[in-house]
């Protein structure tokens, strides 16, 4: 079953369903909801075997790791989650810098009873993963960090904003609301290539995406709520706090897989080694831009799951 087919079996599973915790699951796949510190998180679940935490960025939700998902539940418990105040977790967090959503993240885990997950995260999820294995190393079997330069000691904040418009855009206050509010699908639709192999933001001029229809609609039906959609800006605005946090961070020990679009690995690396000190790879996703699972599915899960295997 290709990508394409199986989100419209997804899609049309949810219309019948009416379900509104996003798509119908299937392969054993259950949505759930557990409260935490004044937040409703959700987060799909599935598989058996040692726990496996999967941490999304923006803007995706627990839906980004769907394509990889049945394949770690073959040896793993996975359970993507929906950080809280995007997605389809509710309520409002008292901070979005990554070292508090990392707290939310691991009272989830000790209420789940989860005994010393891996913790992989993917863009802005990656800074959020780093904290969680940063802040509580003996809960944290490993690292995976995916394609995301670690704001800290390499790269401060107003550097930061300069590496892409969208950086900077979205860390104004109330203006990207204002401008992608009344449109959010079609403001996705446009970015999502962007960062894509072959991209305008990696040297190209390609404007196909990586994303079905049926995928970007996921996207849009939670972002489009003005809550979550701020929520998702938020995640911009707290950079300069996520630096400092990252230069107070105690370095991560636990073994940490880095991977990054085609061309990044050594880069991102760069950024992340004075915070991460057991590294044991760091891999170019071939054929990649940003939208690592998405664009190369197969390397990604064959690189986890040898990773966590290790």
């Amino acid at each position: 079953m290709t990508r394409k087919t199986a989100a419209l079996v997804l899609a049309l599973l949810l219309t019948l369903a009416g379900c509104s915790s996003g798509p119908a699951l299937h392969d054993g796949f259950r949505h759930e909801h557990t409260d935490v510190d004044g937040v409703r998180m959700h987060y799909v679940t599935g598989g058996s075997g040692s726990p496996v935490v999967l941490l999304h960025g923006w803007p995706q939700t627990w839906y980004g790791w769907w394509p990889i998902m049945p394949a770690l539940a073959e040896r793993h418990t996975v359970y993507a989650l929906d950080l809280p105040g995007l997605g389809d977790s509710t309520g409002t967090p008292s901070g979005y810098d990554k070292a508090t959503l990392a707290r939310y993240v691991h009272a989830l885990t000790k209420k789940l009873n989860l005994r010393k997950p891996a913790i992989v995260g993917h863009d802005l999820g990656a800074a959020v993963a780093f904290q969680y294995a940063s802040q509580f190393p003996t809960d944290t079997a490993r690292l995976g960090y995916l394609d995301l330069p670690l704001p800290g000691p390499a790269i401060d904040g107003p550097t930061y904003r300069k590496l892409s418009w969208h950086i900077a855009f979205h860390a104004q206050p109330e203006v990207p609301e204002a401008v992608v509010g009344n449109d959010v699908r079609a403001y996705l639709k446009l970015f999502y290539p962007q960062v894509s192999f072959n991209g305008t933001a990696f040297g190209g001029t390609s404007t196909r995406s990586p994303f079905t229809d049926e995928e970007i609609d996921e996207y849009a039906r939670t972002y489009s709520k003005p809550e979550v959609l701020k929520g998702g800006f938020e995640l911009y605005r707290t950079l300069d706090k996520d630096v400092k946090d990252t230069e107070n961070a105690t370095p991560v020990q636990a073994p940490t897989l880095v991977m990054a679009s085609q061309g990044q690995a050594q880069t991102i690396r760069g950024t992340a080694a004075p915070r991460m000190t057991n590294i044991v790879r760091a891999l170019d996703v071939p054929n990649a831009g940003h939208w690592l699972v998405e664009e190369n599915p197969q390397f990604v899960t064959a690189e986890l799951l040898r990773f966590l295997s290790e």
